[in-house]
């Protein structure tokens, strides 16, 4: 076992590594999960018969706990909540870091054992970087499910205070590990300030930021399990640590670019703090607004339709209207395709899930770089439920907040239909210049039922 062992653990992490590489691809995304939980079921297979384990009992009663856990999320967490249920999975993965790492340091401190300089420090950072990300996810959870505001809490020296903290944590941790014995003082302190620091650093965080934090907090949960990984010496959650915690730093960094902005300005800037963000005036300006009539013939006979999706359809949960919309246009010889901007919704690749849930091809879903182009030959851009993502002003007005930003080119379409309950602000709170625009028309009201309607009348047109 102990030859065979190793063997099935480098089985479990090439297939972590296949399955990663499957995933950033809509089209192989659901073959790259399934090749993921096989590697994860092997590793934990094979681990069960590791000699060290006091009790089975307790893992069959974990596994079945666990697993009607997850059953009952699955099936009960609604579409518009699967951000919050993100945010909470990753703050699950930090408690068992946390749990792992506390329970090493009080096993050393009950024996009266000096640790290693490496295990000193393996156990530090899991509990360090495991309490940092619990708290900074139960605070993403409450911000996405409206438990409490969404918009940057800020106070004067938040910074300086945040700064302060840190140092005192990393100075209490390198005492621990230098010492002879591990001591429950700074064990205290350093459990204390990092629970703390996962709250203050998420807190100034606004809603608009969202996907950058839930991606930036699944990294924190992977490099919490990797440091767990050899606290407890066991080589695949190293490497499924590992791979959890660099993809999530590049997905970061990947949706701060398409917001033009840097990571520490996404942590640090309090974007959406205050409400006297500029853009240009639009007083005097009058919306366009249309019938479903009008727009169900219009659609009807476009031979190009892109379709813009964005956290309304989600809250509408209208995504089955849509593709049921678009397969009539197509049945009328007209093509259809989804524009999916990178930070579109409350979670990386939220639109992406979101269409995949109602059976629309993958084929027909584009990234940003590779559908903008195309707007200028699209009949009809139709936007559901997006705002910032589709508003010109983040090209054309130097004093907006979203200046730079890059954006989908709605507004280069021939016509332009945008679905909304009303004329209210997205995240960065400023007017969007596209709802004024001539060629633009706005169709009020529930996504859902709109499209519903939409779909009766293109049926209804010979």
């Amino acid at each position: 076992m102990n030859t065979i062992t190793p063997l099935v653990y480098l089985l479990a992490s090439s297939l972590f590594i296949i399955g990663l590489r499957r995933l950033g691809s809509a089209a192989t995304a659901r073959s790259g999960n399934t090749i993921s939980s096989v590697g994860m079921l092997l590793a934990i297979t094979i681990t069960l018969f590791n000699r060290a384990i006091v009790s089975y009992n307790v893992i069959i009663a974990g596994v079945l706990v666990g697993s009607a856990i997850g059953w009952w999320m699955a099936r009960t967490v609604k579409m518009t909540g699967m951000p919050q249920m993100v945010a909470l999975l990753n703050g699950f993965g930090g408690a068992a870091s946390l749990l792992v790492g506390s329970g090493e340091f009080l096993r050393a401190e009950r024996n009266f054992e000096q640790m290693s300089l490496t295990a000193g420090l393996a156990t530090q950072l899991s509990i360090l970087i495991g309490a940092v990300t619990v708290t900074g996810s139960l605070v993403a959870f409450a911000k996405l499910q409206e438990l409490m505001t969404g918009k940057p809490v800020t106070w004067k020296g938040q910074q300086a205070i945040n700064g302060l903290m840190f140092a005192g944590a990393i100075t209490f941790t390198i005492w621990q590990m230098v010492v002879p014995v591990p001591l429950m003082g700074p064990f205290y302190v350093v459990l204390g300030l990092a629970l703390i620091l996962g709250v203050t650093l998420v807190l100034p965080i606004g809603g608009a930021d969202m996907p950058v934090v839930i991606s930036l907090l699944n990294s924190y949960s992977g490099m919490a399990a990797a440091m767990t990984g050899f606290v407890i010496q066991n080589p695949v959650l190293i490497v499924a640590g590992a791979l959890v915690g660099s993809s999530g730093i590049i997905l970061s960094l990947i949706m701060c670019r398409a917001m033009n902005r840097s990571l520490t300005n996404v942590l640090f800037g309090a974007f959406g703090a205050t409400t006297t963000a500029s853009g240009k005036s639009v007083e005097g300006l009058t919306v366009k607004a249309t019938t479903v009539e009008d727009a169900a013939m219009q659609l009807a006979y476009s031979s190009l339709v892109i379709v813009v999706p964005g956290y309304g359809l989600a809250v509408a949960q209208a995504q089955h209207q849509v593709r049921e919309l678009a397969e009539l246009i197509q049945k009328r010889g007209g093509e259809v395709r989804y524009a999916i901007h990178p930070v579109a919704g409350r979670m990386p690749g939220h639109m992406n899930v979101l269409l995949a849930e109602a059976n629309v091809p993958y084929d027909q879903l584009y990234e940003m770089d590779a559908i903008n182009d195309e707007f200028q030959r699209a009949d009809v851009a139709l936007v559901v439920g997006a705002n910032d993502v589709v508003n010109p002003a983040a090209r054309t007005d130097s004093s907006s907040p979203i200046f730079g930003m890059p954006i989908l080119n709605a507004d280069h379409a021939k016509a332009c239909i945008v679905m909304k309950r009303g004329m209210s602000a997205g995240f960065a709170g400023i007017e969007n210049e596209l709802f004024y625009a001539p060629k633009t028309a706005m169709l009020f009201g529930n996504a859902k039922d709109s499209l519903a309607k939409l779909v009766a009348e293109v049926k209804a047109i010979e």
